[in-house]
């Protein structure tokens, strides 16, 4: 706690520290308006320190006191802490908000070579995403003695070395640093030698044996003495190491070096068996004595592996791989000894120069799971760091995304960046980015490191159904059971997951009575909910909506036209003879009628279409077969023969009506024919003949006022059915046929349909009337027939139409030759019926 306490100190004590003093500069006032901005503008360090060797789980700091943050608010915001490297050495608590160890910290084996040892960490808040940088400073303990490299060393002394003569002794190490490190030698009581302390250049306190009394070798051959190394810790520690000197015979002259530091620069990248520097002692003596030979001595283990010498040259290679990084400078001490047992020393300054050998390393701490495709733009999905372990310009970095695609990055604060949206997402170009993020740094070599991150982009509903088709067009046979698949409609959705899952229903307006048809909601089938009949309605148009599952749905709509297609379900109606024995009278034939005279004409409908409805007459029953015949398309009954003496007076006569609908369906009408004597040759000759011209008269002019109206009317009815047929081919709409009446007694305008036109005749002196019904003015067949049947209805119906001229040319005559035979008062019907 009280390394929390002081975390917190150092980190909001900033602005309140520059404040002591009472009398503060004006560059004092000045440099705490910039601190206090810094920590307003939101770039905050949380700074702690702790001891080391604190046990797991001990508490750093309190980080939601310090942010100003209730504990709720930071697992609102869900914190967690992410530590440099791939250590994880701090743990966040969400519920207390405290920031805790997770192991216990050596701050020996973290930062061997330092004399300063923080660790960093990160703070992330998301919602809105936050990065707060932290630092921990651990403190060295007092908690290793000193040792020293050997528990004994041996000096060889001679005898007539000078008084004040220095002899270097192997210092102590301790993995302590600062005040907590070797500060102090001491040597037990005697009265030859006394210790002598220097410091060198990192900091490092070195000893040696200072002569004070001259030495014999008679009195003394050997001197052991107790070297102890202190540190300035509480309590403080200690090591011991025993130094033992034996005194040689007198050797008058000492190596000695040419200078005594030697200054060193060598790239980190040297290779092993490169040449440093060659040291070089001389001593004049003689022999053995002048023989000079070189070693190491208060050699470090690391700068032993990394150099090696040679003992009789004096040269210095590299032997190890030198790292800048790991260390920068490196102090060698290298002894030079005789052969008469003197020695002298030197160091070996070697600085380490950087080299860009190392690229820079990309760290991921935060990616989000997938951006929603309306993402505005600058909206952060990922969070990064680069750091390069080299220095200068080797270490100095720029980062960039690689690539064509709608992402930059934008620096959030030192070698931190954050990876954002530069333009509009649309997942359905492109569902997922694999975005490569280059870091480079500034050597003459320049290094790169790489990393992708993997954006999905989140689906919106922003596309709606859209029909492969606009008008959709299936067929239907009447009858058919219900329930009855005839086919389906299909539309697709760009989305995914429930924004792109399609479901159909028909449209119907309020009021409206349920369709013939239905639409399954999830396939789109399209079925027939009942049994349809032609006669009553051709088609159904319906409107088909999809719509999308998405919040809110989108929809589409297409139109669904159900053609109903004709079976044979209608037998033939026989229009005439009635079927209600109102014609029981019979026909009349003069009994000396030729062959061909129209005795009557049958006339039957079908209800049916196209091949369905195309009639055909014959005769099915006769009292006398060979006198009759009847016509096959026309249904007109004539005398096959002429009529003889012989012949029956009363004839039965059964005319079959078949349509050519598979199977075929059939009706018969009987008509009752007599044989009638009275009728004049002249009346025989008009129902035969074409009648003489009379001169111009009333009645002629009569006719052709009439046959003008026919003719207007006509062209009026054949000019409107062409319009209405271009109109309905406009709309694509089906054409509507007309409705046959089930019955003569149905038709409200006769016994004959409307297609046909009625003239009139009169018998003068008479009020009997005779009526003759013509061909059809319109089409022989209705709209609506296959295409093959059309074909071959237009070549029946102009064989048809010949004949109907024919007879519509005799028809004329015959009216024209009514003017002689107004007087015969008997009631003959040709190809009609009689009517009062």
């Amino acid at each position: 706690m009280e390394a929390a306490r002081k975390g917190r100190l150092r980190w909001r004590g900033k602005a309140s520290g520059s404040r002591s003093g009472g009398g503060c500069s004006d560059s004092r006032v000045l440099l705490w308006l910039v601190c206090v901005c810094v920590c307003e503008s939101g770039a905050e360090t949380l700074r702690y320190s702790v001891a080391e060797e604190m046990a797991r789980d001990s508490v750093v700091g309190n980080v939601a006191q310090d942010l100003g943050l209730s504990p709720s608010q930071l697992a609102a915001r869900k914190a967690r802490v992410v530590s440099e490297g791939s250590e994880q050495r701090f743990r966040l608590d969400p519920r207390s908000g405290v920031l805790t160890l997770t192991e216990t910290l050596d701050r020996e084996h973290i930062c061997p070579h330092s004399e300063s040892c923080t660790l960093f960490f990160q703070l992330l808040l998301e919602n809105p995403v936050q990065l707060i940088r932290g630092e921990v400073d651990v403190r060295d303990v007092n908690d290793n003695s000193p040792v020293f490299p050997q528990k004994e060393m041996v000096l060889e002394i001679i005898e007539t070395a000078a008084l004040g003569s220095l002899f270097a002794l192997e210092r102590a190490r301790d993995k302590d640093v600062g005040i907590n490190g070797v500060q102090n030698y001491s040597l037990s009581p005697n009265s030859q030698f006394s210790l002598a302390l220097e410091t060198g250049k990192g900091g490092a306190k070195y000893v040696k044996l200072v002569l004070q009394r001259q030495l014999d070798r008679e009195e003394h051959r050997e001197l052991r003495l107790v070297l102890t190394a202190t540190d300035g810790g509480s309590p403080p520690r200690s090591g011991t190491a025993e130094v033992r000197v034996l005194v040689l015979d007198a050797n008058d002259n000492m190596p000695v070096f040419l200078r005594e530091v030697y200054e060193v620069r060598v790239a980190e990248n040297s290779p092993p068996g490169q040449l440093l520097v060659r040291v070089s002692a001389a001593d004049p003596d003689d022999g053995s004595n002048g023989k000079v030979r070189y070693a190491f001595t208060d050699m470090s283990e690391l700068p032993d592996e990394l150099f090696d010498l040679n003992i009789f040259t004096g040269e210095i290679l590299v032997s190890g791989k030198l790292d800048f990084e790991e260390s920068q400078y490196h102090e060698i001490q290298v002894k030079a000894t005789d052969g008469g047992g003197l020695s002298a020393h030197c160091k070996v300054h070697v600085e380490v120069l950087d080299v860009n050998d190392n690229a820079p390393e990309i760290t991921l701490s935060s990616v989000s799971a997938s951006v929603p495709e309306d993402a505005p733009p600058r909206t952060v999905v990922a969070v990064l760091s680069v750091r390069d372990r080299d220095s200068g310009d080797n270490g100095r970095t720029e980062c960039a995304v690689a690539g064509d695609v709608p992402f930059i990055l934008t620096a959030a604060f030192a070698e931190h960046y954050e990876l954002r949206t530069s333009a509009a997402l649309d997942r359905e170009t492109t569902a997922e980015y694999n975005v490569s993020v280059v870091a480079t740094d500034w050597g003459r070599a320049r290094l790169s490191a790489r990393e992708s991150v993997l954006v999905r982009i989140g689906d919106v509903n922003d596309n709606a159904p859209r029909f492969t088709q606009a008008l959709y067009s299936m067929w239907v046979s009447e009858n058919d059971a219900a329930s009855v698949r005839i086919g389906s409609v299909k539309a697709t959705d760009a989305d995914a997951g429930a924004n792109g899952r399609v479901r159909y229903a028909l449209l119907r307006e309020e009021g409206e009575e349920q369709t013939a048809v239905s639409v399954d909601a999830e396939s789109g089938a399209v079925s027939v909910v009942r049994a349809l009949d032609y006669e009553e309605v051709r088609a159904v148009e319906v409107t088909v909506s999809a719509a999308d599952g998405g919040s809110p749905p989108r929809s589409a709509t297409a139109l669904l036209r159900v053609l109903v297609r004709d079976e044979n379900d209608n037998a033939p109606v026989v229009l005439h003879p009635p079927p209600d024995g109102s014609a029981a009278l019979g026909e009349l034939v003069p009994r000396h009628a030729r062959a061909g005279y129209l005795v009557a004409k049958v006339v039957a409908v079908d209800a049916d279409a196209g091949q369905n409805a195309w009639l055909c007459y014959e005769l099915a029953k006769a009292t006398e077969p060979g006198l009759f015949r009847v016509g096959l398309h026309s249904g007109e009954v004539r005398t096959a023969r002429a009529v003889g003496e012989r012949d029956a007076a009363r004839h039965r006569l059964v005319v079959l009506v078949r349509d050519r609908g598979r199977p075929p369906r059939s009706a018969s009408a009987t008509l009752a024919v007599a044989l009638a004597d009275g009728f004049s040759e002249g009346h025989l000759r008009a129902s035969e003949e074409e009648p003489a011209a009379e001169p111009d008269g009333r009645l002629t002019l009569y006719l052709s006022v009439c046959l003008a109206c026919v003719s207007a009317l006509f062209v009026a009815s054949a000019a409107a059915a062409v319009a209405a047929k271009v109109r309905r081919a406009r709309r694509r709409e089906p054409g509507t046929l007309p409705t046959f009446p089930q019955s003569a007694a149905d038709s409200g305008a006769g016994s004959l349909p409307r297609s046909y036109v009625y003239d009139v005749r009169l018998a003068a002196g008479t009020v009997d009337s005779e009526f003759r019904f013509l061909g059809p003015l319109f089409p022989c067949f209705p709209a609506g027939l296959p295409q093959g049947a059309a074909d071959q209805r237009s070549s029946l119906c102009s064989a048809g139409l010949g004949q109907q001229e024919g007879d519509w040319a005799a028809q004329v005559r015959d009216l024209r030759g009514t003017g002689g035979a107004r007087r015969e008062r008997g009631m003959r019907q040709v190809g009609t019926w009689r009517g009062r």
